[in-house]
């Protein structure tokens, strides 16, 4: 599902490196994908090392020449892990401190002591819809992790009972809600107005992630029932602590990157002047880097020194805090790489060539665009970017509403079932622990789920309005 920052999708826009007809390259895009399938359910072969050959594979049967098959996949996994690798890392920082800290130890006793297990879900989509308002999925999954894994394995709960409404809140707010890149471009390149559709958005997301979270949720347990790995659960900190922080102190904490985003799409909606010292202001602070990277240093004051931290320990903390996301790092670039060759290769514009012929409605007609561009590339924004454009005439003669509608079926579209080719499918993979078996059970279930649901109350809201 993963998006990168609007700024990284420029390199998307090159000549194709193929000249290879529709019916090659789509069954170049169909090997491509069984062959990182088969290396990894088949062989048991690392995850990039199956996505790295299945880029090259693609571009083989694609027609392309070697170097620029190479030339593609290295991009896109320098322009993934640019735009993911620093974020990952720092939530691995801040996700460190608040556990060894005992940070993270207040938040879950917190939580497990004031919410019962019915509600434990409802509770975690609600946290992660907050959370994930104005984040980048990636941020929000970094920051969620460590609560996530904490709660299930403390409360012993099934990882898939808490993670999915964590997962599902996050991916609804990324692809249905402003400021969000891909529904900010959509609703620029459309015309909508901004506040209708953030304000149907959420009419929209509210109903959708409580089918897709704590609802599917409980299918989602029975088809996978595992526990949090443990090499990437949080360990209790050792018994050698005199105290640990706040829980207003660690929540304030985890916050802190949000509340900064969060003022960052405000000024940007209600100053929208680039040279007004305010926004400038804000759009450094409110970038995930500075955001995050902040997080980070306030977290060595409100978690490590005030659980008696001394310099050489937060120097420790971090240094572990990014040995176990190496592996991490290497898989979630590597699946944008895929995704570059994927684009490069000109599947995309296939998809479009495809669609210009249908004659079905607006609305419907998006959310089938989007959906395809998806599949083939396995980008969120791409696929909402490009969906835009091709039906943004269509939009010149709409309503106020319906063009607001327009953008969320784009949106709504760019979700659907996440696989092998999106980085956010390996990221949630390795965290959880799952094989690509289990990941497409319920990680690209859920998102298959958020697509089509939000999909029917867009239609249904088209006939109210």
């Amino acid at each position: 599902m993963t998006s990168l920052s609007v700024e990284m999708l420029a390199a998307d826009a090159v000549e194709p490196i193929t000249s290879a007809g529709n019916a090659q390259l789509g069954i170049a895009v169909l090997a491509g994908i069984a062959v990182i399938v088969l290396l990894i359910t088949k062989f048991k072969m690392h995850a990039f090392l199956a996505l790295t050959i299945g880029s090259l594979a693609l571009g083989s049967f694609a027609g392309a020449a070697p170097a620029k098959t190479i030339a593609s996949f290295t991009t896109g996994l320098g322009s993934t892990v640019a735009g993911v690798g620093v974020l990952i890392a720092l939530g691995a920082i801040l996700g460190k401190l608040l556990a060894d800290s005992g940070g993270a130890d207040q938040i879950v006793d917190t939580i497990l002591a004031r919410t019962s297990n019915r509600a434990m879900p409802w509770a975690m989509v609600l946290i992660a819809s907050i959370i994930g308002l104005p984040l980048f999925f990636e941020v929000g999954i970094v920051l969620m992790i460590p609560v996530v894994l904490l709660v299930a394995k403390r409360g012993n709960y099934s990882l898939m009972r808490i993670g999915i409404p964590a997962l599902a809140g996050l991916s609804v707010m990324h692809g249905l809600i402003p400021p969000h890149p891909g529904p900010l471009v959509a609703i620029d390149a459309l015309g909508a107005n901004l506040g209708v559709t953030l304000a149907l958005g959420v009419l929209v997301a509210i109903p959708t992630v409580i089918i897709a979270g704590p609802v599917f949720s409980r299918y989602a347990a029975r088809w996978v029932d595992i526990k949090a790995p443990e090499k990437m659960i949080p360990q209790r900190p050792s018994e050698d602590l005199d105290r640990r922080p706040s829980f207003g102190a660690t929540l304030a904490t985890i916050l802190l990157p949000v509340v900064l985003m969060l003022a960052k799409a405000l000024v940007d909606i209600v100053v929208d002047d680039p040279e007004q010292g305010l926004q400038r202001v804000t759009d450094v602070i409110g970038s995930p880097l500075i955001a995050l990277l902040a997080a980070v240093i306030v977290g060595m004051f409100t978690l490590g020194r005030a659980a008696g931290f001394t310099k050489g320990r937060l120097s420790t903390t971090v240094e572990k805090s990014l040995a176990p996301i190496a592996g991490v790092l290497l898989i979630v670039g590597a699946g944008g790489g895929f995704k570059q060759t994927l684009i490069d290769a000109g599947v995309g514009q296939m998809i479009l060539e495809f669609s210009e012929d249908w004659s079905i409605p607006a609305l419907l007609l998006g959310w089938l665009i989007a959906v395809g561009i998806r599949l083939a590339t396995g980008s969120a924004t791409v696929a909402t970017i490009s969906a835009a454009g091709l039906v943004a005439p269509l939009a010149a003669d709409m309503s106020t509403s319906h063009a607001a509608l327009l953008v969320l079926a784009v949106g709504a579209g760019s979700l659907f079932f996440s696989h092998v080719n999106d980085a956010g499918f390996w990221l949630v993979k390795e965290y959880f622990g799952m094989d690509v078996g289990q990941t497409v059970k319920t990680w690209s279930v859920m998102e298959t789920i958020i697509s089509v649901v939000s999909l029917a109350f867009i239609l249904l809201l088209s006939l109210i309005l």
